[in-house]
């Protein structure tokens, strides 16, 4: 696994610059499925990028592309294998039910609105919703995934090859499999981002060159 800091992009983007990295993952283990898990159902032995609320597994070839800002709080995390990529997104939801039925629908109506086509398809984790939005590069496809857990939903977005063909998500997937969401005790507002953080190494590191900006996910608010 590589990890890189880069600094957040578009009509959001604040006064920060960003760093690599370099975290190459020699012999790591498969990321185990089943998951996303809870923190307190974690499997033990697996090599995980811990971003506070989410914590990564090790898998080869996957870079971890990370937006923060110069306190170290990040913005966005995507996940990129070859031609494909994968955001992720952690957030609070309340003890009685899921959020991912009312999160899509919103989701659904805002590419609606922006001209998109967007339709329900169902996947491994139940639900998805399939989308192709017009961006400066042309169509682009997209597939988003919710996994409501305990006091939590992760939202994940794939683009690329692995958007129309989720047998082509391979490694990618098996991140997804093996996420570790660590929701703390503390309360929050339902639908409030869990915090990201970066990790030690790579703070110390700020303020060396940026790379390229990244561009938002469409539809997603």
């Amino acid at each position: 696994m590589i990890f890189s800091r880069k600094r957040a992009a578009g009509r959001h983007a604040r006064d920060e610059r960003a760093t690599d990295v370099p975290e190459t993952v020699e012999g790591a283990e498969p990321a185990p499925a089943g998951g996303p898990y809870d923190v307190t159902e974690a499997p033990d032995g697996v090599q995980r990028l811990d971003l506070g609320s989410l914590q990564i597994p090790a898998v080869p070839d996957v870079e971890v592309r990370v937006q923060a800002d110069q306190q170290g709080v990040i913005q966005q995390v995507v996940l990129v294998h070859g031609p494909s990529a994968l955001q992720l997104g952690v957030f609070a939801a309340p003890r009685s039910e899921g959020i991912w039925d009312e999160v899509r629908e919103e989701i659904r109506q805002s590419l609606l609105a922006d001209g998109a086509v967007a339709q329900e398809a169902t996947g491994e984790y139940g639900t998805e919703l399939h989308a192709r939005v017009r961006t400066e590069d042309g169509q682009t496809d997209l597939r988003f995934v919710g996994v409501d857990g305990p006091r939590w939903m992760v939202r994940a977005v794939y683009q690329g090859t692995a958007a129309t063909d989720p047998a082509a998500a391979g490694p990618l997937a098996r991140c997804l499999d093996g996420l570790v969401v660590d929701r703390g005790v503390e309360a929050k507002p339902v639908r409030e981002p869990l915090p990201l953080r970066l990790p030690r190494e790579a703070g110390e590191q700020a303020g060396q060159p940026g790379q390229e900006d990244a561009a938002p996910t469409p539809g997603i608010r």
